[in-house]
């Protein structure tokens, strides 16, 4: 390969509206490693719905385009679905609680299930790698970043959670992204706006945000994502993604695979890196994929140039193409062995989702047995979907609506409620300062959560969930027996 190949080979960068004709003639002009598909590049029917076949035509497409140059390998069609918030491609795909979720049921095989139903789904539509599990262990209201993407505030827990839901995206012919190391659940800056800065010790590290990561390592994950944060203990003032420390402490964990920096494009790097300047300067650092440059042209040439001029060794270039183009010339193969689970279609996992939330459901505070509405119960709160939902559940579960204790659902980011009885459906922090005497977390809005919660509610169905991490004076695995 040319110097040009191999600088497109590190490349993976996004684009603009459901129309990926331009982004495939960039994809064959720079030789780049493949795209990444956004929310705004899934393509609609008239309902407003994702088209599964428009997003299968549009991702063979650009997989055309990534192998016009003759390379024998696949390319790289990625997107970031996690389940809850961080969600690029909805119905008729199934809907995903939360991540917490997983943290909440405390069942590895639950979460192993859940990530090969997830991948299923997208591996037909012509997806081979997924931005998800996050494993970074969040500390609770703080985390402004985070939060419900955490499966769990227990370093272990989050550690053996990740690896099984990696595991089961494999099984399913996607490639998992283990992220944000050094750690972005425990940092009190969002970087899609500036830079986090992480002042724990090496030792603090090393006790919690990068356990999940060294089993991730051990488990043979293929791929882990580094954040923009600062950590003084490893470089102060630059961010991890393009830290030459930070990427050496993670092979020194035994990483052996391709280790992808963030979106270029965020705040945290923009703001002191604009244009394609990060690029050669996390290349050099030990990055081998460089996700979402701002301008991947600016970025290709920036490569081009400091290997031209020396100040990224030309085999530092050939490591990371070489390590990308290995990954999947593996993927190629594993997709096609006899052991690959089946593709599925869209929205066919329905009944794994509500098993997670049926699993997950915690009550915080309040009984563990029998009605706690017995008859009916009235709403306030959430969207004018969530009531809807709610309203279908209760039906189904036997409640009445409009009479009966007060249920006061609470969304992502939203404030304590008072009422009876108050649900969150994110991350559970508010219930922390929540007045109503009966206190549920959910982690989750399809419409298999409402069912699991008005199930609880009538009394047809326990909670099982426990608390993944404490809220307030709630300590970590709160919940009933």
């Amino acid at each position: 390969m040319s110097v040009e190949q191999k600088a497109g080979q590190v490349l993976m960068p996004l684009y603009t509206g459901p129309d990926p004709a331009a982004q495939a003639a960039t994809i064959e002009r720079l030789h780049l490693a493949g795209s990444i598909i956004m929310g705004d590049n899934v393509p609609l029917d008239a309902n407003g719905l994702a088209n599964p076949a428009g997003m299968t035509t549009v991702n063979q497409r650009l997989s055309q385009a990534a192998r016009a140059d003759g390379r024998p390998w696949p390319g790289l069609i990625g997107v970031d679905q996690e389940g809850g918030i961080v969600t690029r491609l909805g119905a008729p795909l199934t809907e995903w609680p939360t991540p917490m979720s997983y943290g909440a049921a405390g069942s590895m095989p639950l979460a192993r299930d859940a990530g090969a139903a997830m991948a299923s789904e997208l591996a037909p539509l012509g997806f081979n790698l997924d931005f998800a599990p996050s494993s970074d262990v969040t500390i609770g209201p703080a985390d402004p970043t985070i939060g419900a993407r955490s499966m769990s505030g227990n370093p272990e827990q989050a550690g053996q959670l990740a690896v099984a839901f990696s595991q089961g995206m494999q099984a399913a012919n996607v490639l998992p992204v283990i992220k944000h190391f050094p750690g972005h659940g425990s940092v009190t800056v969002d970087s899609h706006q500036a830079l986090p800065v992480q002042p724990a010790s090496i030792a603090d590290l090393e006790a919690r945000d990068w356990k999940p990561f060294r089993a991730a390592v051990a488990a043979g994950v293929p791929i882990v994502m580094t954040g923009h944060i600062a950590v003084p203990a490893l470089e102060p003032g630059v961010p991890a993604s393009l830290s030459a420390p930070t990427y050496a402490t993670l092979r020194g964990m035994g990483f052996k695979g391709v280790a992808v920096t963030d979106a270029l494009n965020m705040g945290a790097i923009q703001k002191q890196y604009p244009g394609g300047s990060a690029a050669p300067i996390a290349l050099a650092a030990g990055a081998d994929l460089l996700l979402m440059p701002a301008d991947v042209g600016q970025a290709h040439a920036a490569i081009v140039a400091a290997v031209a001029a020396g100040r990224v060794p030309a085999a530092r270039l050939d490591e990371a193409a070489t390590r990308v183009a290995t990954m999947m010339t593996w993927r190629g193969r594993t997709a096609s062995s006899p052991g690959a689970l089946p593709g599925a279609g869209p929205g066919s996992s329905g009944d794994m989702s509500a098993r997670v939330s049926a699993g997950a459901i915690t009550m915080v505070s309040g009984p563990c047995g029998g009605p706690v509405a017995p008859a009916g119960v009235r709403i306030a709160g959430g969207s004018d979907q969530d009531r809807a939902r709610f309203a279908a559940a209760a039906a189904k579960a036997g409640l009445s609506i409009g009479r009966g204790p007060l249920v006061t659902l609470i969304g992502n980011g939203g404030r304590p409620a008072g009422g009876d009885i108050a649900v969150t459906l994110d991350a559970p922090w508010p219930l922390a300062g929540s007045a109503a005497p009966v206190k549920v977390a959910l982690y989750g809005r399809s419409q298999g959560a409402f069912d699991a919660l008005a199930a609880v509610l009538a009394g047809n169905a326990a909670a099982p969930g426990k608390l993944p991490a404490a809220v307030g004076s709630f300590p970590a695995g709160t919940g009933c027996p």
